[in-house]
């Protein structure tokens, strides 16, 4: 019996898995590039095919060297004659329109192959999650979280493009899970598992580098337990731990060298100095007076800079120097932020809550509601167990010895919001996948607790059966409530189908209307291209052209032809002037465009598209190209 439960359990999660699978797969297909894929996809080829790490150094290989797999195996054209991978310093852009449009290659070919390594990494992230929930909840309970995750509008968009998020997630999920095991089982094999899960969660993404502070803080929370039990030992325990701990970082940072020493391999070191100096010119105000390497007085920042540039000088700490390039570049990028538009206003400083607010917005209201639920079940019972005074540090150690795993995750949780919160970049609720699935396993370890039946103690029998069967009822009545809810859930994915980029619930206005609130990667990322070409084909006459001011990875000419595009911008006035009687506009640009600015936000009047808004209501476009493309007839 248990063995054939064990096989409908895992029939269950197989079933999910393939249908994550099949939705992501039916949206890529329908999907044109979109714009961080123009640099990832090529990037990544240059590290497969050449073992090159001179495009995108801001963002770890591994991610992009996965997708790039698939591509070795065609016989594809790549711009390696071209400024933009000889001389030019990260010339990503300029390489990646090169080898998807302008060297004789099938995009669309290329792109969808190299979603297929994002989708691997989506697909064995929620396999993960159920294995780890079935561990902390039990085995039909885990099919909760497993669900939501699976369903989920922002995984199934982001899981299937070429970018770092959702392997991010991957990464720092496996990190924190085999660290945690690690704690609780100490042996060399779990010791390994937890440096390697750590180097591959620094090689997807550079904001893993925040697992170091984590670690360190629930090696201190685990060291406190320890103590608490066994006191006389308290010496041997910091030791024994703050050992292991290195250990783990040497693992992982060992794996983090192979794997950049593999793909700097062929990468020219004349260059690699060259390219390092460039990028780093402006780093922390520029270099040090007199050139002076490490001036502490200058600049702290900028003494990492330099030590920068003489690692990348040395063969043999290259491979570490491009990586710490790339740390840097984030370090510089975060705190520059990013012009964006949200809640009608256009601004480069970042709003504290642009993540709270966006995943209101943004995530299904069923999963909310549970979310809600579980939120306030948790703070209930902190309050019930902390009102006997005596015994809140005996609570606070039993809770940690049996609730380890899920204290890691609330506190990942709470961490890795306030620092995205602190962020100025807000370009997307991508940013905060990494802790989706740990919100998925509190929300239903919570649920589980509220709707288990407790033993009835009575000694009337009468009262017995009469608590029993009133329990019975509550708890299925708070079972069918979350039935409900799955099943809205579930309705609210299909219906968004396959438009899961600008998926936004009933608050943000749905999938038509969430550009209101939001855009960029929460919306418009240039997916609807290939949209665009579909309705150019059925409503434009051969004679006819189409004024296009896109913003994404793809390529207009490519797909609508040469003579059937002119490319524009709010500046160049109203394209009828010239003749042209259809103009399409990316959402993301018209927001930019036309959103009030910030308090010191400055723009252009020629960019503000007054022409179009004295002509129409922008937001009242006569067609769209899927959802973030606005067509209009002039």
């Amino acid at each position: 019996m248990t063995k054939t439960l064990s096989w409908i359990q895992w029939g269950l999660v197989a079933l999910m898995v393939l249908s994550c699978f099949g939705l992501m797969l039916n949206a890529s297909l329908k999907e044109s590039a979109t714009m961080d894929e123009l640099a990832h996809i090529p990037s990544g080829y240059g590290y497969a095919r050449y073992l090159d790490y001179r495009l995108n150094p801001e963002h770890p290989p591994l991610v992009k060297a996965l997708s790039a797999l698939p591509l070795l195996f065609q016989n594809l054209n790549f711009p390696t004659d071209k400024s933009s991978w000889r001389t030019d310093v990260n010339g990503q852009w300029v390489a990646g329109a090169q080898f998807l449009y302008e060297s004789g290659n099938d995009a669309d070919k290329i792109v969808g192959w190299a979603r297929l390594g994002p989708m691997l990494l989506t697909l064995l992230l929620v396999i993960f999650i159920y294995i780890w929930a079935r561990e902390l909840i039990g085995r039909w309970w885990a099919l909760l979280p497993t669900f939501l995750f699976s369903f989920s509008p922002a995984v199934l968009a982001h899981g299937h493009y070429v970018t770092t998020d959702i392997g991010a997630a991957l990464g720092i999920f496996l990190a924190i899970y085999y660290f945690v095991k690690f704690l609780f089982s100490p042996s060399r094999k779990h010791l390994i598992w937890a440096g390697l899960a750590f180097g591959i969660a620094q090689l997807i993404k550079f904001s893993a580098v925040l697992l170091i502070p984590f670690f360190i803080f629930l090696i201190i929370i685990f060291l406190i337990w320890k103590i608490n039990l066994e006191w006389r030992k308290i010496l041997l325990h910091f030791l024994k731990c703050a050992g292991q701990l290195i250990s783990i970082f040497i693992i992982g940072y060992a794996l983090v060298y192979a794997v950049y020493f593999l793909f700097t391999f062929n990468y020219p070191v004349e260059k690699q100095v060259s390219d390092t100096k460039t990028i780093l010119t402006s780093f922390a105000d520029g270099p040090a007076p007199s050139n002076k390497i490490c001036d502490l007085n200058h600049n702290k920042l900028r003494c990492l800079a330099d030590i920068n540039i003489i690692m990348s000088e040395n063969r043999l700490t290259r491979p570490l120097a491009e990586y710490m390039l790339g740390v840097l570049m984030v370090m510089q990028r975060s705190s520059g932020g990013n012009t964006a538009y949200f809640l009608g206003e256009v601004s480069a400083s970042g709003w504290w809550y642009y993540f709270p607010m966006v995943f209101i917005l943004k995530e299904p209201i069923p999963s909310m509601i549970l979310i809600g639920l579980a939120f306030l079940l948790g703070l209930w019972s902190i309050i019930k167990n902390l009102k006997p005074k005596t015994y809140k540090l005996k609570t606070f150690s039993d809770y940690i010895g049996t609730h380890f795993a899920e204290f890691s995750m609330i506190s990942f949780v709470i961490f890795y919001w306030l620092y995205s919160i602190k962020s100025p970049l807000n370009i997307g609720i991508r940013h905060i996948l990494p802790t989706m699935p740990f919100i998925y396993i509190l929300t239903a370890s919570a649920l589980k607790k509220w709707t288990i039946r407790k033993m009835i103690n009575d000694e009337r029998l009468w009262k017995r059966i009469a608590k029993t069967i009133f329990n019975l009822i509550k708890t299925s009545f708070k079972g069918v409530v979350i039935a409900v809810l799955i099943i809205w859930y579930l309705t609210e994915v299909l219906f968004a189908t396959p438009h899961y980029l600008s998926y936004f619930n009933q608050f943000g206005g749905g999938v038509e209307s969430g550009y209101k609130y939001v855009v960029d990667s929460n919306y418009d990322w240039g997916q609807d291209l290939k949209r665009l070409k579909i309705f150019v084909e059925k409503n434009l006459s051969n004679n006819d052209k189409i004024a296009i001011d896109y913003f994404g990875g793809g390529n207009s000419k490519y797909y609508l032809g040469e003579n059937k595009v002119e490319y524009w911008q709010s500046s160049k006035g109203n394209p009828k002037e010239e003749g042209i009687n259809w103009i399409a506009i990316s959402i993301n640009n018209l927001q930019g465009a036309i959103g009030k600015l910030h308090q010191g936000q400055l723009r252009n009047p020629e960019d503000e598209y007054r022409w179009l808004k004295a002509l129409k209501d922008p937001y009242k476009p006569d067609a769209k190209a899927g959802t973030s493309i606005f067509i209009y007839h002039l």
